[in-house]
């Protein structure tokens, strides 16, 4: 039982050490990377779905 506190604590250790090397980014990085990626799942969505119409237009003309 011993060895399995010392074990944690020692995790923890090195957990708070890693913790305070980590490099944050900016809020500014933060919103404009954010902003980005909901563009570009909107253009992914929109053309999901014009490819959709066009596929169901075709085949239509099929059957």
């Amino acid at each position: 039982m011993n060895e399995t506190v010392n074990a944690i604590q020692t995790y923890l250790r090195g957990v708070r050490s890693e913790w305070g090397k980590i490099m944050w980014p900016e809020k500014r990085q933060v919103v404009t990377e954010t902003i980005f990626v909901i563009a570009i799942v909107f253009v992914f969505t929109v053309a999901v779905y014009l490819m959709d119409l066009i596929f169901k237009g075709l085949f239509g003309l099929i059957k």
